[in-house]
């Protein structure tokens, strides 16, 4: 077993930890307070805190060893559960339960800055790809990385929803508390052979202390043609994508208890696991860049229509379906930034990156989950909406928020079709044809 399939299992125990909080948090969350807007909160909580610190994430993968960083993220997420395990445990009975009340969101953002401390794995994993994997081979690595994304998401799902029908968070806590513990004691055996960053760092003559440097890191990325263009396609997806965050969970829970949310889950995660395995045995092509249009047409195309009826037989064919091609566009990206990108830029560009694409995604959560329950709600329960298309698309709370699923759907795939046709993306393609390579 190589240093990089240590490395995989590694993250893979680590997602299912963090991950497991925050979806048993968001279940648990919704069940207490029965309210949309408080799982937005927490969607955009988390998508806040992922784009305000990943850049300075990556200045920490860039400027340390990549396995250093990654044991550092266990021990702040271990300490940040068990002061949110304090927090449970200390709270007045009932206080957890108040929408308004301190306790609650205190005992959110504590939690889910415990997730937020495992997201420098996600910056580090793919520059150790860069540094432990030939180039020929880096798109299939890729690939093995999303199958372990969907394997922690299969995991995950079953997982925080019995967490929650059973103990709560406590136990939730109590788990996450524990596996953190096994990740940073395994990790602390690996034995990754990665070059020193302070000497990289001279060669390129970066010598000195380091730092964030986004000057610098915006000059490698405008350096190369397309690349911004490719990060503002992310971040319009991830602009729509803050609409499947912050409602999906509420729409699954209004069709289905919460451990059949939790199962339907696990079974479409299974997608992630599939789609891994084909990226790993057949790459992504001689164009990655074409492949990533691809799969962003056939996905909002799914996303219009996934939703088109109360079915949760639809609901599960297109989440499947949106799992199985997901990784093939995060696997695309990576390609993309690790062969264009020097490596000793690398965490910082793939840091700027997440927090440029995530940046958008917090304004739709905060402003999604208000808008779904004061505005296309009451429009699909009794007011217009619910009069001219109420007949065949259903009425009630549920179908409001599957209307705004379906327009969301429908935006995207004019956004990729617009993208695909743009000069942007011939510069970026030509760029990596000609191999500007690290």
């Amino acid at each position: 077993m190589t240093a990089f399939h240590h490395l995989l299992v590694n993250n893979l125990v680590a997602n299912i930890t963090n991950f497991t909080v925050w979806f048993a948090l968001t279940f648990w969350v919704f069940l207490e307070t029965r309210s949309v807007f408080a799982t937005g909160m927490i969607a955009g909580l988390y998508l806040v805190l992922t784009a305000g610190l990943a850049i300075w994430f990556g200045s920490l993968v860039d400027h340390h060893r990549k396995k250093r960083v990654m044991l550092g993220s266990s021990l702040v997420s271990l300490a940040l559960y068990a002061v949110a395990f304090a927090v449970h445990q200390a709270a007045p009975e009932g206080a957890l339960a108040e929408l308004a009340g301190p306790w609650l969101w205190g005992f959110i953002g504590v939690a889910m800055l415990g997730v937020i401390a495992g997201n420098i794995r996600s910056i580090a994993l793919p520059t150790l790809v860069t540094a432990l994997i030939p180039e020929d081979r880096r798109d299939r690595a890729n690939g093995l990385v999303g199958m372990v994304t969907g394997i922690g998401f299969l995991t995950t799902s079953v997982i925080s929803g019995l967490l929650v029908a059973w103990g709560g968070m406590l136990w939730t806590l109590a788990f996450a508390l524990g596996l953190t513990v096994v990740v940073f004691l395994h990790l602390r055996f690996v034995a990754v052979d990665e070059p020193d960053p302070e000497a990289l760092r001279a060669a390129a003559g970066q010598a000195g202390p380091g730092r964030v440097d986004l000057k610098g890191t915006m000059r490698v990325v405008g350096a190369v043609p397309g690349l911004f263009a490719l990060i503002l396609f992310a971040t319009f997806n991830n602009f729509l994508g803050g609409v499947f965050m912050a409602l999906m969970d509420a729409y699954g829970l209004s069709l289905m208890p919460v451990q059949a949310w939790g199962l339907l889950w696990a079974v479409v995660s299974t997608a992630f696991i599939l789609s891994g395995i084909i990226i790993a045995r057949t790459g992504l092509g001689r164009n990655p860049l074409r492949t990533l249009m691809l799969v962003n047409v056939a996905c909002w195309a799914v996303a219009g229509v996934f939703t088109i009826q109360s079915s949760i037989v639809l609901l599960g064919a297109g989440c499947f379906l949106w799992m199985l091609l997901g990784p093939y566009a995060e696997a695309a990206e990576h390609t993309t930034l690790q062969k264009v990108v020097p490596f000793e830029r690398q965490g910082r560009v793939f840091g700027f990156a997440q927090s440029v694409e995530q940046a958008a995604s917090p304004l739709t959560a905060f402003l999604i989950a208000p808008l779904a329950q004061f505005v296309f709600i009451p429009f699909m329960t009794d007011g217009w909406g619910a009069e001219a298309i109420g007949g065949w698309y259903g009425t009630g709370p549920e179908r409001g928020i599957a209307l705004v699923f379906t327009v969301a759907g429908v935006l995207g795939l004019i956004a990729t079709v617009a993208a695909w046709n743009s000069t942007y993306y011939r510069r970026l393609s030509a760029t990596y044809a000609k191999g500007t390579a690290a």
